[in-house]
């Protein structure tokens, strides 16, 4: 199925929740004749998933048995079929070392687990299990103790955008907002930020559901609902904490919106993210929560929306010819002069052993980076639509995600098909 591993994944010792079962018990749960097979089979997946930077592992059930599939660069693989009967010992082995109930398959369950997987290599996996109607389905997010790169530089900003974004977080207080669609890349935006403010002079504290980075210097918190530590119950003690910043992971109710923006007005710097189309949208979006809008007015410094497009390999992309008109009406609708089109040609993907015959490896960040104006402060108190707003954004120079993403088009960073999926319109 993968490639032979020499060395079998070693768990390591990880806090994790109490469960009804011990490890030691669950653990001789296991069939012997399965163990064996399963953990090999464990091993395997989770080594080509990290040597093909899945971000993601599906185990789904089916009539049929049972298949795993990895989401690299966002889309999702189907790897070749696993031996059917091998399903159950693999799930109670993912289940067992990510410290969950392996008796209980009625009710969804969350885990982590962390492996040592040889080379000195440690990789974190957060566990989810949810029952279906052929058995539990398991997916594995891999977490990144600490990315190499946390820089501005690694999200994809253009020049412009990068100094109005490190002019936003330099601020001493205010809202900084990333929007976009689950999947485009905004927590990690946000501990880009969070990076590049951590010092020693400053108190940062961040509310999460959960934690994807640990981030040494930063007081993380993750959200427990059931106990009762939401966002809002946190977002009230780090106003007692004394905190220089504050991350919250999403704000997603009036109660966290209230407070973020009354942080932001008493002199703490807040950063969080929201679920929005566009920059422009974002304003909306939190008046529909119940913030006033001379609040936010006076709160809102900086709105950045985001995308992630893949990037074409660089081994084996060539040239679209047939793709070539396609893109010049798409810059002349964003308002590109006729006289600038000549010289930009879209790269096709093709596909080759480097990118595994996808044609793509990796993605990249497209931003739209809205600075809040005093024109559109006038705007939000006079409780604008959101074209008002995207208007004038436009008068101010603020690139559209679909201008964003032709811009990588031409600099042959993305195929054109690419570029205009990831935009697209609603």
């Amino acid at each position: 199925m993968f490639r032979s591993i020499a060395r079998e994944a070693e768990p390591v010792s990880y806090p994790a929740p109490h469960a009804s079962l011990t490890a030691s018990t669950q653990l001789s749960a296991l069939d012997e004749a399965d163990a064996a097979p399963a953990v090999r089979l464990l091993t395997e997946t989770l080594q080509e998933a990290a040597r093909r930077n899945a971000s993601d592992l599906h185990i789904e059930p089916s009539e049929q048995g049972w298949r795993i599939r990895l989401r690299i660069d966002g889309v999702l693989h189907e790897a070749a079929p696993p031996p059917a009967h091998l399903r159950d010992a693999f799930v109670t082995r993912v289940k067992v070392l990510a410290r969950m109930d392996i008796a209980e398959r009625r009710v969804p369950q969350d885990g982590r687990l962390r492996l040592a997987t040889g080379a000195g290599r440690v990789e974190d996996y957060r566990v989810n299990s949810l029952p279906t109607i052929f058995g539990e389905k398991l997916v594995l997010r891999r977490l990144e103790s600490l990315p190499a790169d946390l820089s501005l530089d690694s999200l994809g900003l253009s020049t412009g955008q990068c100094a109005s974004v490190e002019q936003a977080i330099r601020a001493p207080h205010g809202l900084v907002l990333v929007t976009g669609p689950t999947g485009s890349g905004k927590t990690f935006s946000l501990y880009c930020f969070l990076q590049m403010l951590n010092a020693q002079s400053r108190n940062l504290c961040s509310v999460e559901d959960p934690a994807e980075i640990q981030l040494a210097g930063v007081n993380q918190v993750n959200v427990r609902e059931k106990a009762g530590l939401t966002f809002a119950t946190a977002l009230r003690a780090f106003l007692r904490q004394d905190p220089d910043v504050i991350m919250v992971g999403e704000i997603r109710d009036e109660e966290t919106a209230g407070i973020a923006v009354k942080a932001a007005q008493t002199g703490h710097l807040v950063l969080s993210t929201l679920h929005t189309n566009d920059a422009p949208a974002a304003i909306a979006r939190l008046i529909d929560l119940g913030v006033e809008p001379y609040n936010l007015a006076g709160a809102l410094r900086m709105v950045t929306a985001q995308r992630l497009v893949r990037k074409l390999c660089t081994q084996c992309r060539m040239p679209d010819t047939q793709s070539t008109a396609a893109l010049h009406a798409a810059l002349r609708a964003t308002g590109v002069p006729e006289d600038r089109l000549d010289g930009w040609r879209p790269y096709a993907a093709v596909g080759c052993d480097a990118c595994h015959g996808v044609g793509y490896r990796g993605r990249i960040g497209v931003h739209q980076v809205m600075p809040v104006s005093d024109a559109m402060r006038e705007s939000i108190v006079t409780h604008a639509s959101t074209h008002t707003i995207a208007r004038q954004a436009r008068a101010e120079a603020v690139r559209t995600l679909r201008e964003a993403a032709l811009a990588r088009v031409c600099d042959g960073s993305t195929s054109l098909a690419e570029a205009l999926s990831a935009t697209e319109v609603a």
